[in-house]
């Protein structure tokens, strides 16, 4: 059984390197195959939470909702504007390529009254990368002001149909979901989304969400920088390892995609998970080689 093979050899290079996982899921084709170190309770998934609002974003655009390449003034007509973000557009934050310049930090939420009026109010470079929750957080903002509470439009929509029950989403001190971070799911709960991902959006023979959209979760991609497997970002999704791509969130949260495969780990070990990522993908190639 390939996906008992994958996740054992996985498991066992887990426990061999200390690489502090909570949770492992398999998925091959059909089969899958899982392993834990801690209780099983939900967690903050972190940035890999960028994803589902990435498909967000896509299912108002299947329901004619938004258009993702017009400007997210047009949502936010009382936000003051720096220089050049008339021009930015939802695609530009969901590909962290506004060219906007706010940089992470711990207190992003609070250190100022409103993160998304302050996220516009200042001038972009063009179509320069700058990885920043900001940037997704302001996408919501933009997407609420079309379609309601973000958690509560994605409830019939996602949440519902893969059977995950009340959701928790952290929100900001405005009330807002914090969108890039903050979404907390079990290790399976989790991998369903990547099931929904791995499937183009279809799940229990449903189209949840449009399949060109979830392509370009790791296809519409911008020049990242040169580390490897950050040298190229999409809508959520980071280039690698090697052939597969990957939703990535800190502390090892990772739904790694490869053919049919989909790997869901969840882990509190930051400085680990890319060299786990890049196990579990030659794992993977190993096994379908076998």
């Amino acid at each position: 059984m390939q996906a008992e093979t994958v996740c054992a050899a996985i498991a066992e290079h887990i426990d061999e390197n200390g690489f502090d996982a909570h949770g492992l899921h398999v998925r091959v084709g059909d089969q899958t195959a899982q392993r834990r170190w801690t209780p099983d309770v939900r967690e903050n998934i972190h940035s890999v939470a960028k994803g589902v609002c990435v498909i967000a974003a896509g299912m108002a655009s299947d329901e004619g909702l938004i258009d993702v390449d017009a400007p997210v003034c047009t949502s936010l007509p009382d936000f003051a504007l720096g220089d050049g973000a008339e021009l930015v557009t939802l695609r530009h934050l969901l590909t962290m390529s506004s060219g906007i310049d706010l940089p992470w930090s711990e207190t992003m939420m609070t250190d100022w009254p409103d993160l998304a009026r302050e996220f516009l109010r200042r001038p972009t470079n063009g179509r320069v990368f700058q990885y920043s929750n900001a940037s997704t957080y302001t996408a919501m903002r933009a997407l609420a002001a079309v379609v309601g509470d973000i958690a509560a439009f994605l409830e019939p929509r996602l949440f519902a149909p893969l059977g995950i029950e009340n959701a928790s989403w952290d929100r900001c001190p405005n009330g807002f979901v914090l969108a890039g971070e903050g979404l907390h799911l079990r290790t399976e709960e989790l991998s369903w989304i990547g099931l929904l991902i791995r499937d183009r959006g279809s799940w229990a023979g449903r189209q949840l969400v449009s399949p060109g959209w979830i392509d370009a979760m790791h296809t519409d991609t911008v020049e990242a920088g040169t580390s490897p497997s950050y040298a190229r970002y999409g809508l959520a999704g980071w280039d690698g390892p090697g052939r597969a791509w990957r939703l990535h969130g800190a502390h090892g949260q990772l739904l790694i995609f490869l053919d049919d495969a989909v790997i869901t780990i969840t882990a509190h070990d930051h400085l680990g998970a890319d060299a786990i990522a890049e196990f579990a993908v030659a794992r993977l190639e190993a096994a379908s080689a076998a």
